[in-house]
């Protein structure tokens, strides 16, 4: 999946003289944490967020008069080194700037342009929606040797029973190196004929795989 299927375009934008207090306005009224900074040419010269501003207004516990803090310009707190994302960027790649990085946006430049953000939000549910698993369903986990023709097995078994995949992901097998570790989003409350007839065919079944666990016919 690409960051342009994902991505929002609507995006609050200020300028860098812009006040302090025109970004908490915007914050506040639109339940934003991101403001990305842009110039005349639209082009994103910076960012600040809901951290940033909360860390620049005084307490209400300090001492004095710091009130005009809220019209100093934004560009006083803003991040001027961002990262950046190109619309044709593969969300995966996305989600590993989120994690190494430990932010919580990306402007999507093209052309030099700001034309939308992906927070890590954004990314979040879109991976909910592509495990499925805010519809009702079953997970069946299979650890299965690294061979071809394997997988396609698995699938006709699922076919027999006549039950749609939602998703499918796979993942090396950290305890058998010459396997992996295949989980199947099953559009089925009660996966287990399934997975008895898994078992019959000598499959490792990992999830569900309680002690006891049969299917009474």
């Amino acid at each position: 999946m690409l960051v342009e299927e994902v991505m929002k375009t609507n995006v609050f934008t200020l300028k860098e003289n812009d006040s302090i207090q025109s970004a908490i306005y915007l914050i506040e009224n639109n339940q934003i944490r991101h403001i990305p900074i842009v110039d005349e040419q639209n082009r994103c010269i910076g960012i600040v967020s809901d951290r940033d501003i909360r860390s620049a207004v005084p307490s209400i516990f300090s001492k004095g008069n710091d009130s005009g803090i809220f019209d100093k310009p934004i560009h006083l707190i803003m991040t001027k080194d961002v990262i950046t994302v190109h619309p044709l960027d593969f969300l995966e790649e996305v989600a590993a700037y989120f994690y190494k990085y430990q932010i919580g946006c990306l402007p999507v430049v093209q052309n030099g342009k700001l034309i939308g953000i992906i927070t890590e939000t954004d990314v979040l549910f879109t991976f909910v929606k592509l495990t499925g698993a805010d519809q009702p369903g079953s997970f069946v986990e299979i650890r299965l040797s690294n061979k071809p023709g394997n997988l396609s097995k698995v699938l006709e078994i699922f076919n027999s029973f006549r039950v749609n995949i939602e998703s499918v992901h796979l993942y090396p097998d950290k305890k058998e190196l010459d396997k992996k570790i295949i989980v199947f989003r099953l559009n089925t409350i009660n996966p287990l004929p399934i997975i008895e007839k898994l078992k019959a065919e000598k499959y490792e079944v990992l999830w569900p795989n309680f002690p006891g666990m049969t299917y009474e016919k």
